[in-house]
Order: structure tokens, then C-alpha cells, then sequence
């Protein structure tokens, strides 16, 4: 597969991180690098979407043994190597500290302060008495250009789960 032309560098792992990521992690980000695939030919590779696919990276989503099988044989990593780092249980949220520190992050942060109860209050009315899963979850980035320049359009899309009666 040829890697996929992009505007900017591809993502590459920030050293900070290491120490607070599973040791495949450090595996696949050198395998990225050295192939110099965008996280979108990867997904479009494995068949899920960039960020599921980055979350993987990142130790933060499970593999399932067919990722495993197609990201051994994409980025030329043995495969029981990946096998043994990826088949564990992931260990979320321990990456980065609260609140965080890296701006752009900082900035998803700061959108939950500032509109955190206005989306409760519109979710609350839309919905009633509940919640957003994100476990039953998916998320998609994509750009779009205007006049005005480049803007970012995230999807949230999680279930919502009531909360019931004792």
C-alpha cells in the first residue's frame, strides 16, 4: 500500500508520552514512521476510522486479532510481537494529565468547560434523564475550507443511555 499524501507531516509519537503508553505504542509509531503513512491509509487499511485507528496506536482502544493481522502485515511488524503487546486489556486515560497541558488538547478541554451544561441542558431536553455513552461511541474529524479559512468538524456520536429507577 502507498502512503497517503497529506498537507502536513505525518503524527509522530511525542517522546513525553513513552513512559505512559504500552510498549506497542513505541512499536507501531516507529513502524508509521519509517512507512510514512497518514493515520487515514492506515485506517482505510485495517477498515476503521482515522481516530479509532489512532486510538489504537495510542493504547487507548482494543485490537481485535484481524487489526492485529493487517496492521503486522502493513507496517512489516512481526506478527506475534504485536500480537503479544496488543491483545491486552487497554488501560485508558492514564496518557496525559488534567487538566491537560498539549494546547490543542487543552482546547477540546476548555470546549466541555465553556458549553459542558449547555450540551447537558440540550442533550437533557432532546433525550430526558441520562447520558451519552462512550463506550457505545464513534468519532470522525474532517476539514472544511471556506472563504474564512480551514476549520475543523468533529463528530460525537454516542448512545444515549437513560438513567433508570431503583
Amino acid at each position: 500500500m502507498s502512503s497517503h499524501t497529506i498537507d502536513h507531516p505525518i503524527a509522530t509519537l511525542d517522546s513525553s508520552l513513552v513512559e505512559r503508553l504500552p510498549s506497542s505504542a513505541l512499536t507501531l509509531f516507529e513502524a508509521k514512521k519509517k512507512k510514512n503513512l497518514s493515520f487515514e491509509a492506515i485506517a482505510k487499511h485495517i477498515g476503521r476510522d482515522e481516530v479509532a485507528c489512532a486510538a489504537l496506536f495510542y493504547g487507548q482502544s482494543k485490537a481485535s486479532g484481524e487489526d492485529v493481522k493487517k496492521l503486522s502485515e502493513l507496517l512489516d511488524i512481526d506478527h506475534a510481537t504485536l500480537e503479544a503487546q496488543l491483545t491486552g486489556w487497554p488501560d485508558r486515560g492514564r496518557t496525559m494529565e488534567m487538566p491537560p497541558k498539549e494546547p490543542l488538547i487543552y482546547r477540546l478541554y476548555e470546549i466541555v468547560q465553556n458549553y459542558g451544561y449547555a450540551y447537558k441542558a440540550v442533550l437533557n431536553e432532546k433525550f430526558g434523564d441520562g447520558i451519552m455513552s462512550a463506550i457505545s461511541f464513534s468519532t470522525h474529524v474532517e476539514k472544511e475550507t471556506d472563504e474564512k479559512g480551514d476549520w475543523v468538524k468533529i463528530t460525537l456520536r454516542g448512545k444515549w443511555l437513560p438513567f433508570t429507577r431503583f
